[in-house]
């Protein structure tokens, strides 16, 4: 079990199911504690006592009182030594601090394993090869007393290239590579003919060697040696979509196109809040939290770098190349780039074109080299994720005279593409559409209820996995609305009934619909997803409102997104979330932002064809327009089906 340090009147919080022990300061809640050791607690509000996802059980010890983000805290029944009188009681964990050790149990829907981090688009064809980096096998001549040229100049000749930069950090390894022999010692490494081994350079540095003295492989990126290794050895690239939500990290063989495995997490980042502006408030409040919200999602990248290559048996020394995509506020904290006026109106962004960094300048440890390419943004918080989302749907949009192109996450993204013209806006939906802000909201994971109808008037429930139910994720938040309104438990209001046997009142006094034992959708949740279908459908409207055209000119409706890969298009008409459009209009293509990335990875020309869309596409401030707010409100009700319902 992992202990941590602690001065003597530290308290230590103990999780048996992680097999965890850290320390809590003093004036810290559960919650802060928890997340400040990578302990991870759903807190989709960032602790500000607003959610009520971060709930936890204090099996033994005392706690206190705390007034988390400025809210009072509830009134807990507590003993006069601070120690719960029901230790069956689950309790906000933002809303406690520690007296003593104690004994946390943490709820099942913070543990349920992950399985559905990255929803990929279904296409997993071999990419067409045009990248920035190149890899070239050479044979370099070695030096002599009539030969005594740099290394890197014989490198250099021997690819044909004039006037040719290297990178210091790879200038290192080179004389290792080359020679075949220990860097700092000049040992020579004994292996059979043909072999490539791992000799050490210094300081747990490992540079794979070829036992060929003079034959190597070399990485080139714009006239500048970038990494060097034995012949033949795999060059691997990086494509990220850094979601609000959840990170997608995808291995692709720039050698020859093909995708080698995907792999994504939840953003580390949600441990600050669930929705953008927790994090820009956050940043904006403390330097040192705008330095851990960065440090947070390159350590997430960087997890996810190592283990995909640890899959197929390579090094996260072995990427020579990343391509980064995200929404603005992403693309700001990523960078270290200042977000406090992305957090107030006008939205400005610090830089809207395309970002070149070195990779170790992020604190990524990859080549030597490498690069890391972040997309060009559009404008506002339509970000460089929703650019590659269009690059990748081009094929689906490009024909039509009219195309809405709905990228659905925590912030949603919305392009109308009209006679070649590109109108983009962004709607603040925040998570709830993805589980956040739900009370008993999750993620994709084994046990969330997914799927929700009604059997002889009763409610039914399916869950990922097949398993008890632990929570709802996002296709069963959409889908429980669109049941409780077809089924005549919400009004056109958004009311749920008080008549049905599956609507009961839960501990803080507010209707609920009981999906299963323990799994509750309030009448709050009823609203946070009202608001949310409200803000993307209002956007939709404007959009065309502003081009002069009706809903129904819309000739092909693009859904993107991790979240749109397993909505119930149905279920969003009803809901009002989309337009009543007839069904062969909508296509629905995952992970788009993800296929997109992955193209710029392996092709300068995509990289180009992003900037492009970013430059060609105009954002539009929406809730500028006089009719923002009546729009909204027309769109929050449920009247369409309330209205097929009654006829």
């Amino acid at each position: 079990m992992e202990d941590t340090a602690r001065n003597d009147d530290t308290p230590r919080l103990e999780f048996p199911q992680l097999e965890r022990v850290v320390a809590s300061a003093r004036g810290e809640t559960l919650y802060q504690s928890a997340r400040r050791h990578g302990v991870r607690i759903v807190g989709a509000c960032g602790g500000r006592g607003t959610c009520g996802s971060c709930m936890v059980r204090v099996v033994e010890g005392a706690v206190e009182p705390h007034a988390a983000g400025g809210r009072p805290a509830p009134e807990l029944a507590l003993d006069d030594e601070g120690r719960p009188l029901n230790r069956a009681k689950w309790m906000r964990s933002c809303q406690v601090g520690a007296r003593s050790d104690c004994v946390v149990e943490i709820a099942p829907r913070s543990l349920a394993p992950v399985v559905r981090t990255e929803p990929g688009t279904g296409r997993h064809e071999r990419l067409a090869l045009d990248a920035a980096v190149r890899a070239h096998d050479v044979r370099v001549p070695l030096p002599s007393l009539a030969d005594d040229r740099a290394d890197a100049d014989r490198v250099a000749q021997a690819l044909g290239l004039e006037h040719a930069a290297i990178d210091p950090a790879a200038a290192c390894d080179l004389a290792a590579v080359l020679r075949g022999s220990d860097a700092r010692t000049g040992a020579r490494v004994g292996v059979e003919a043909g072999a490539a081994v791992s000799a050490e350079a210094g300081a747990g540095v490992s540079v794979e060697v070829s036992a060929e003295p003079g034959a190597l492989r070399v990485w080139v990126r714009d006239n500048e040696l970038i990494a060097f290794g034995p012949p033949r050895r795999r060059s691997l690239g990086l494509a990220v979509d850094l979601g609000t939500t959840n990170i997608a990290a995808f291995l692709i063989d720039l050698d020859s196109g093909e995708q080698l495995a995907h792999l994504g997490l939840e953003n580390p980042q949600t441990a600050w809040g669930a929705d953008l502006v927790s994090r820009i408030n956050h940043a904006t409040a403390d330097a040192g939290v705008a330095r851990a919200l960065r440090e947070a999602v390159v350590e997430g990248i960087g997890a996810l770098a190592h283990d995909l290559c640890a899959g197929v048996g390579q090094k996260a020394a072995d990427i020579v190349d990343v391509t980064v995509c995200g929404n603005t506020a992403m693309h700001h904290l990523l960078l270290g780039l200042p977000v406090r006026q992305l957090g107030r109106a006008p939205f400005v962004a610090v830089v809207r074109e395309a970002v070149d960094v070195r990779a170790r300048d992020l604190g990524l440890a990859i080549a030597p080299g490498a690069w890391v390419h972040v997309a060009p943004n559009i404008g506002g918080f339509v970000g460089g994720d929703h650019v590659t989302a269009l690059l990748a749907t081009e094929s689906e949009w490009r024909e039509a005279d009219c195309a809405l192109v709905v990228d659905v996450g925590t912030n949603t993204e919305i392009s109308l593409i009209h006679r070649g013209a590109i109108s983009s806006a962004s709607a603040p939906s925040g998570p709830a559409l993805e589980g956040g802000h739900v009370s008993c909201g999750m993620r994709a994971a084994e046990g969330a209820i997914e799927k929700v109808g009604l059997a002889d008037g009763r409610l039914v429930s399916h869950t990922i996995g097949d398993g008890e139910a632990v929570g709802l994720c996002g296709s069963g938040v959409l889908d429980t609305l669109a049941v409780l309104l077809r089924g005549g438990l919400v009004s056109a209001q958004g009311r749920l009934a008080s008549d049905h046997p599956d609507i009961v009142v839960d501990e803080q006094g507010r209707r609920a619909a009981q999906l299963a034992p323990g799994v509750l959708f309030t009448q709050d949740d009823v609203r946070a997803v009202q608001l949310a279908k409200a803000a993307i459908r209002t956007s939709t409207s404007l959009l065309l409102a502003e081009a002069g055209l009706a809903e129904d000119a819309v000739q092909r409706f693009v859904i993107a997104g991790s979240f749109g890969a397993y909505i119930d298009v149905a279920s969003g008409v009803d809901i009002g979330l989309f337009p009543p459009l007839a069904r062969e209009r909508f296509v629905q293509v995952g992970n788009a932002a993800g296929l997109g990335v992955r193209r710029m990875l392996a092709s300068r020309a995509d990289r180009e064809r992003a900037r492009e869309l970013a430059r060609r596409a105009h954002a539009t401030a929406l809730n500028a327009r006089p009719d923002f707010q009546k729009t909204f409100l027309k769109h929050i009700g449920f009247d369409r089906i309330t209205a097929t319902r009654e006829s």
